[in-house]
């Protein structure tokens, strides 16, 4: 496990970018935290650092439950607030994103029960106040725990 301290929205994109120079085809991100802590700050920078164009929104899919971004790895970013469990993600294919040679950004993974893989990267974001967010890495999983290590110094992300 790995703790951050983002002191703004933009720090909350920074961390997400760098984690994005990591990333490898199949990786999986499950991304946890109240409403509004900001999953949709972290998963804008994500996408930035993986290539998508300033001018593309990079929205959550709350309604349409799947955004797909094509870059050189495409990010498939997926709300699941609205589903019940493993039968709802299945009936709706997102298991074949799963194995898939993209990145998954998984809100609300805990929706998910068998589906979620071994191998993962979860990032829990908690408020700390209205512009502070505490960011923690959990990595699960050999190729997740080098990928944690390899991130900078929280210093050198976030000027502290």
């Amino acid at each position: 496990m790995r703790m951050f301290v983002a002191t703004s929205p933009a720090a909350t994109c920074s961390l997400a970018a760098a984690i994005a120079a990591l990333l490898q085809p199949g990786d999986f991100i499950a991304l946890q935290g109240e409403l509004g802590a900001g999953k949709t700050t972290f998963a804008q920078g994500l996408a930035r650092g993986l290539g998508v164009p300033a001018g593309i929104p990079v929205t959550s899919p709350t309604y349409t439950l799947l955004n797909i971004y094509q870059t050189p790895m495409p990010l498939y970013h997926f709300d699941l607030y609205r589903l019940a469990g493993d039968d709802d993600a299945i009936a709706a294919g997102f298991d074949e994103y799963f194995a898939g040679n993209g990145i998954c950004l998984v809100e609300w993974p805990e929706r998910l029960e068998s589906l979620l893989p071994p191998s993962r990267l979860e990032i829990l974001l908690e408020y700390h106040d209205d512009e502070t967010r505490r960011i923690e890495l959990r990595p699960f999983g050999d190729r997740f725990l080098r990928l944690v290590a390899a991130l900078p110094a929280d210093e050198l992300i976030f000027g502290k």
